[in-house]
């Protein structure tokens, strides 16, 4: 009970972000680790959060399209896999079917918040701050309340027997599905790479991939390399605004002076 309690918590608080900014804690690399601590195995929680974080890189909202409920399945597919003992790839597996259902549930509330939206409408136009207020704390809180529900409910009275049932499956089906989430979590990063790449971006990735492959630099130096270079462009984009900007104020000065 504790643990479907601080594991709804979990999912709840993924939701926050949209109401604080959006720093990104719905992203399975931020809940899967709080996951790995609620169960005992902080380890485990950590790398089945970078595994999922992979594939839902390339999971964006564009347009009315809605991506597959990150938080909801990264909480479940960890919180499963972590309670069968089972891999960051068996996770990522249970994870992707249970974050499109989250994301149905959502889809029903959304529809349900386009009534309430109309009145948040009536409320605007006649300057009515309080009444839009309430509208969207209720809202915000309906949401939260959505995402824990749906993370409680389902470890209170599926945990065990998803457990029983991951156990009896055969080692055979259990080595393709491990596969097979070796090759989600390759799909998330080509749709991510799909977005950013471009002709500056591409020479840093061969460099990276270069170092890793043929001269077996770790991954941390790698990213350590990386943000030297991100520093070192920062810099020097600092001081060409700065010198962009007095230039432009010499101008607008001697604007005046006409």
């Amino acid at each position: 009970m504790l643990q479907a309690f601080l594991l709804g918590l979990c999912g709840a608080y993924g939701h926050i972000d949209w109401g604080i900014g959006t720093p990104y804690l719905n992203r399975p690399i931020i809940l899967g680790p709080l996951v790995g601590l609620i169960l005992g195995d902080l380890t485990t929680g950590i790398i089945i959060g970078g595994t999922l974080e992979v594939f839902f890189l390339g999971q964006m909202a564009i347009g009315s399209y809605i991506p597959p409920d990150a938080a909801v399945g990264g909480v479940l597919g960890t919180a499963f896999a972590i309670n069968a003992g089972l891999g960051a790839e068996m996770a990522l597996t249970m994870a992707i079917p249970i974050a499109i259902i989250a994301t149905s549930f959502q889809n029903v509330l959304w529809s349900i918040f386009s009534m309430t939206s109309k009145i948040a409408d009536k409320y605007a136009a006649k300057g009515n701050e309080k009444g839009i207020a309430a509208i969207m704390f209720m809202e915000g809180s309906l949401n939260v309340l959505l995402k824990f529900c749906l993370v409680f409910f389902p470890w209170l009275f599926g945990a065990d027997k998803v457990t029983e049932l991951l156990n009896s499956i055969p080692q055979v089906f259990i080595d393709g599905m491990t596969v097979a989430g070796s090759l989600m979590a390759a799909i998330g990063l080509a749709m991510l790479m799909r977005m950013i790449m471009s002709k500056k971006v591409a020479p840093y990735y061969f460099l990276g991939f270069l170092l890793a492959a043929y001269l077996g630099v770790p991954v941390l130096g790698v990213a350590a390399l990386g943000l030297i270079l991100v520093l070192t462009k920062f810099d020097f984009n600092l001081s060409t605004l700065k010198t962009s900007a007095a230039e432009t104020g010499e101008v607008a000065q001697n604007d005046d002076d006409f």
